[in-house]
């Protein structure tokens, strides 16, 4: 591998804004390394290579005389192939959409091509982001890198791959009940749900919905942030979009301010969890203490979590996808349409007790935060399982009852609208990884930014990352 593919993209935009390297000789090491890697593990189906080098030579001559904060100065990206790029194949991992090229780009890549990132590749997802496990028709399955027999879960799968992998320093990914979050536990990656209206998308169909968001991936928390500020900022296609913050987030890892006091919960009084995830994530929780934190076993009452989650996610996929599932239903996925259904079966009076629930949810998420400045969970309740299985169906001797059941400590957190990351925190005795998930109150992104350096410093598990692809079987 390069010794470029191995820096921080925070130390490769240093030296792209220095002129000591230039941004055509990046996309040639990233063309080489994914045609090195990717045969194993199928992280960037949809390769454009040639658009981001006409795209680095017009950056030099728009480039600002005084870049604002996250410009990255054509810095390679990847971009999840659930959002637009326009003049470039994106299928949202569906058949339906397998030869669909936008005229336009998604907001979220305007934003970002403003700040000098260049666009180089579209990340593989399931079919419209559904389930936590990258797969589908169009470009098959993706493989973890840390074991191919395994998945990278989903449904950012791809963006995580091409993160552990070396092919990208930075990835785009979103997230609805977890879709940064569990490929970033599952690679040891950093996948980061921002707040909503943080990180503006669209033209949307559901432009007001607040349970998906765009985020940042990355291999480190710094290089997070500084993609987050890249990201960050109100575009007219998103009318929930929030302005860039006055203090840039990578000051926040740059000067990191450590937590006094924070709750831990192992399962969030919601279900099992993989024993060695338990033991893991609780080892990495009690180091909070040598960060001088308080370390309080304690949980937000999420009530009847699940049940809220499926009632508002199937009005959205509902409202989303019903058209597509009137004239396209032989071409979608099972999970696609049981969703679809899902919305269309709720009554009014299900619809209405989810929205009151997710208020009062809410309220006590706002209680919590005033005694403890951050919650520490595991991210995912299980380790990489075989990439054959649709989805994991079984934890400690529990059955699910739905192919995203076991994502619940996810999608609580989903619902709650506050910011989580997904830090790396261990590896099983089989090596495997273990994420962290860090939750901090409602829009204190800087807050979960700094702890997660933090931790991160102290444990240093940002440098296993880049690896080759390890074959399992």
């Amino acid at each position: 591998m390069h010794e470029l593919l191995r820096k921080s993209a925070r130390e490769v935009v240093r030296l792209l804004a220095r002129g000591e390297v230039s941004a055509l000789e990046l996309i040639d090491l990233v063309e080489a390394r994914v045609a090195e890697t990717d045969p194993v593990v199928n992280a960037l189906p949809t390769r454009c290579f040639e658009r981001a080098r006409a795209f680095v030579r017009e950056e030099v001559l728009r480039r600002p005389a005084d870049p604002p904060p996250g410009y990255l100065y054509g810095l390679p990206v990847a971009i999840k192939d659930l959002v637009d790029v326009a003049g470039v194949r994106t299928t949202y991992g569906s058949p339906i959409f397998a030869d669909h090229v936008p005229e336009r780009s998604d907001a979220s890549v305007e934003m970002l091509e403003a700040k000098g990132a260049a666009i180089v590749a579209k990340s593989n997802t399931p079919e419209f982001g559904a389930g936590a496990q990258t797969f589908n028709e169009v470009f098959g399955t993706t493989a973890n890198p840390w074991n191919t027999a395994l998945t990278p879960a989903g449904s950012s799968g791809g963006s995580a791959v091409a993160l552990a992998t070396g092919q990208v320093w930075l990835a785009s990914g979103s997230d609805l009940g977890g879709s940064l979050r569990t490929p970033a536990s599952f690679c040891s990656v950093i996948g980061f749900r921002p707040a909503p209206g943080r990180v503006a998308h669209g033209p949307a169909a559901l432009p007001f919905q607040t349970m998906a968001v765009e985020g940042p991936m990355a291999r480190n928390v710094g290089d997070a942030a500084l993609f987050l500020d890249a990201q960050a900022g109100q575009h007219p296609a998103d009318p929930l979009s929030l302005p860039a913050p006055a203090i840039p987030f990578l000051r926040a890892v740059e000067e990191p301010v450590a937590p006094k006091r924070v709750a831990v919960s192992m399962d969030l009084g919601l279900g099992p969890v993989h024993r060695e995830v338990r033991e893991i994530v609780a080892r990495a929780a009690a180091s909070f203490q040598d960060l001088g934190a308080e370390v309080v076993e304690d949980c937000i009452d999420f009530g009847d979590a699940e049940r809220m989650f499926q009632a508002l996610r199937g009005i959205g996929y509902a409202a989303a996808r019903q058209p597509l599932l009137e004239r396209h239903r032989d071409k979608l996925k099972p999970e696609v349409i049981w969703n679809i259904e899902k919305g269309l079966s709720l009554d009014a009076a299900e619809i209405a007790w989810a929205e009151r629930e997710r208020g009062l949810l809410y309220q006590r998420t706002i209680a919590f935060f005033s005694r403890y400045e951050l919650l520490l969970t595991p991210t995912a309740i299980t380790l990489p399982y075989d990439k054959r299985e649709r989805y994991v169906k079984e934890v400690e001797g529990v059955q699910f009852p739905t192919y995203i059941s076991w994502v619940v400590p996810a999608l609580a957190i989903t619902l709650t609208s506050c910011p989580a990351i997904s830090v790396p925190c261990g590896f099983s005795r089989e090596g495997l990884p273990v994420g962290l998930q860090i939750v901090g109150p409602p829009r204190g992104e800087h807050k979960v930014l700094a702890a997660a350096r933090l931790f991160e410093a102290l444990h240093g598990l940002d440098a296993k990352v880049p690896i080759d692809p390890r074959e399992g079987k």
